[in-house]
């Protein structure tokens, strides 16, 4: 898999240096360019997971951008209306994640999130603590998180 990557990213700098154009816009086309021509070279061949992968992680940043996105409008719109919809607290998330750079990774993406804070782990890396700005029910929170980056996290731990 780490060879198909390298090869799509030499693949990437071979289009943007041959067109001459250093333009995101470009860098993204010649990624996806050469993606589709290296999974069109080795569609057949039985570790195609770098074919799985790479979808996998364009969602996972899309679908952070969207939670990043709601989280501050969601804390735009409380700093700017006088009366306060917060119901702050601190939850004990359990982990489905076990090793430490998923750890790291959830916390990161928890405490990036505006209105969210992962404040501990615990000793045997089984809860995380959560201190959130709104927690208006405790069930429906811990879903959003293992339903959300956590499930996601683990998508693509398989890959």
């Amino acid at each position: 898999m780490q060879n198909k990557f390298l090869t799509n990213i030499f693949l990437t700098f071979l289009w943007v240096a041959l067109t001459g154009a250093f333009y995101l816009s470009n860098i993204i086309f010649g990624f996806v360019l050469s993606y589709f021509l290296l999974w069109i070279i080795f569609s057949r061949t039985p570790n195609n997971q770098y074919f799985k992968f790479i979808p996998k992680v364009i969602a996972f940043v899309f679908f952070f951008l969207y939670e990043l996105i709601k989280a501050n409008f969601q804390v735009a719109y409380e700093v700017m209306t006088p009366h306060h919809n917060m119901k702050p607290g601190i939850i004990a998330v359990p982990l489905d994640v076990k090793s430490d750079i998923q750890i790291t990774l959830l916390a990161n993406l928890i405490t990036l999130t505006p209105g969210s804070f992962s404040l501990d782990v615990s000793e045997d890396k089984s809860v995380m603590f959560v201190h959130s700005m709104y927690i208006k029910d405790r069930e429906s929170f811990i879903a959003g998180i293992k339903n959300g980056f956590e499930k996601r996290i683990l998508e693509l731990n398989e890959s």
